[in-house]
């Protein structure tokens, strides 16, 4: 008989963009409805460099979401070549940083100030790992002349292997991974490194850019890989391992800048986040691991204590529509004008 209800503790996101002004009003609340906490990332414009300014944001998403949500925003500093490790150090011994986020310039989105040049991160990557603050790795290489379905597989090569061992205690997250080469990474890799997930990379690959014509609300960075890519992504997250857990990576923009000459990367799966989840676990059998994926495994990667509240989601109908109000505009969801079959019911 099928199971007709799951109830697990409350779930944190490891990875979110919240982006800021009227976006941030409108998608916040998206997420502070399933998740206890998210680790919110820190690619705005200017992006988020100093102490002063992760604590301005912060109280920024705090006020876009409701009191009773109980939801924490966790902080993240973003590295240039200039970074301070002094700041960084300061701003994690007084807890307003979880972790430090490396975008390689021009990689993704509002990433034109990322670090160009690792070499120049060295005294940041020392002092990270003398005080056992994390990574986050936007894990892709930005050379043009690199396909751009390979620059995961050719980043993990040639980027993070060699940093892995340079820094044998620096506590490494690989981002939103799309590849069999960073599942597989990521599980044989020594301790001390994990990953985080996206619903979109479990359940799509890159015809779903082709389907019928172009479609810009399936694009994100990392791009959706070959089948067999997301075969090994899939059953990287519902293996029970501790390394894999949540990161939505929901990336949200306005209708108009999805929809243009250049459209703009990113899927926004905040609102039915959990829902899509749990299609995924479910199709392969797995729902009782679930909760490892969702609670447990960032949590004990991180080193904070797992949520005391619950969740739980329904095996009912859910119809997704096909925008939702931003402001004085519109987002697409994932999954829009599709009907999924679980459906979050209460959370407390």
């Amino acid at each position: 008989m099928e199971t007709q209800s799951i109830t697990i503790r409350r779930p944190d996101d490891w990875h979110v963009h919240l982006r800021d002004g009227e976006m941030l009003q409108a998608v916040a609340p998206y997420t502070a409805r399933q998740f206890a906490r998210a680790i919110v990332m820190p690619n705005l414009t200017p992006p988020v460099t100093s102490v002063a300014a992760a604590l301005a944001y912060r109280d920024r998403i705090v006020a876009a979401v409701e009191e009773a949500s109980g939801f924490t925003p966790l902080m993240t500093c973003y590295l240039t070549d200039a970074s301070d490790p002094d700041e960084i150090a300061r701003g994690f011994e007084e807890r307003v940083w979880i972790a430090c986020k490396l975008y390689p310039a021009n990689a993704t989105t509002n990433s034109a100030f990322g670090v160009t040049d690792l070499r120049k991160l060295q005294p940041v990557l020392e002092r990270m790992q003398r005080i056992g603050m994390p990574l986050l790795v936007h894990g892709e290489v930005t050379d043009p002349a690199i396909d751009v379905f390979d620059r995961e597989a050719v980043f993990i090569q040639q980027v993070l292997e060699p940093m892995a061992r340079d820094f044998p205690e620096l506590r490494i997250v690989l981002e939103h991974i799309t590849t069999e080469e960073a599942a597989h990474f990521v599980r044989d890799a020594r301790t001390g490194i994990g990953a985080t997930i996206t619903p979109q990379h479990l359940l799509i690959n890159r015809n779903a850019l082709f389907a019928g014509g172009l479609r810009p609300h399936a694009y994100c960075l990392p791009v959706a890989k070959r089948e067999r890519h997301r075969l090994a992504v899939r059953a990287a997250a519902t293996s029970g391992n501790p390394r894999y857990f949540l990161g939505t990576d929901s990336a949200p923009h306005v209708r108009e800048a999805k929809e243009a000459s250049c459209g703009c990367a990113g899927i926004f799966n905040a609102p039915y986040a959990m829902e899509s989840y749990a299609t995924v676990f479910d199709a392969d059998g797995a729902l009782d691991r679930l909760e490892a994926f969702a609670s447990v495994n960032g949590p004990r990667f991180y080193g904070l204590p797992l949520n005391e509240s619950s969740l739980t989601l329904e095996r009912t109908d859910v119809e997704i529509p096909v925008s939702l109000a931003a402001g004085s505009s519109a987002v697409v969801p994932f999954h829009a004008g599709e009907t999924l079959h679980w459906k979050l019911a209460a959370v407390g």
